[in-house]
Parts: C-alpha cells; structure tokens; sequence
C-alpha cells in the first residue's frame, strides 16, 4: 500500500509456552501487544476494521458503531497501530486501517502450546 509505515515487530519470536522461561524483554514485548489486544473497544474495532467491505476503514467510519468520539476512536487506533495490530494509510486528508493478518496469526502462535500447534496444522 502506498503510504503505508512499516511496524517493527513488536512480538517475541518465542513463545512463553515452548517449554524454556521466556526472557524478560519478550515477555513485556508481548504483554505490551496483549494489552492493546485486550481492550473491548479495541476488539470491536479490529472486527469492524476486517468486517469492512474492503477490510479497510477511516476513523469516521467507525465512530457511530462504537458510539465513542473521533478522538477516542482516534486513540485506540493509535494504540493498536504501535502495537503492530493495524496498519495506517494516509490517503489525502483521511487515514485508512486495516488488519495486520500476520500479527494476529503471531500472537495465536505465540499463546499456541507447540505440541496443540501441530495438531492443528496436520488436520
């Protein structure tokens, strides 16, 4: 996407559930991105986000669903966008996010134990 800043990984590259102690800096890598994660009205923002027509929406777009104003929506999206959850286009006077698919396909790697990963992936 044009316009697009890229987000250096904020998540470990190991998980917490691999068997060995997670080392400090990963563990608050991680608890950083789950807190951005675990807000309600965070998650109802990454759903309205990916259930968008073109997995895409401006913060206008999403302040009547939330009934939050522009500049919460505006905060939380901030948030989720540091946390490498969302991705912002500027197009214009507006910015556009959408969904960081590989971001949350990490975390549910991350909070996987290998041994359920594995099952899943040989179904």
């Amino acid at each position: 996407m044009n316009g697009v800043r890229p987000v250096k990984s904020a998540l470990p590259a190991i998980s917490p559930l691999v068997g060995e102690p997670i080392k400090r800096a990963d563990a608050e890598r991680l608890a950083r991105v789950l807190k951005a994660f675990a807000d309600p009205a965070r998650l109802r923002l990454l759903s309205l986000i990916q259930s968008a027509p073109e997995g895409e929406a401006s913060v206008s777009d999403l302040t009547a669903p939330l009934g939050l104003s522009q500049p919460t929506v505006s905060h939380h999206l901030r948030i989720l966008t540091e946390a490498g959850l969302l991705e912002r286009e500027k197009r214009g006077v507006w910015a556009y996010y959408r969904l960081v698919p590989s971001a949350i396909t990490a975390i549910a790697d991350l909070l996987t134990p290998p041994r359920k990963r594995a099952t899943k992936r040989a179904r």
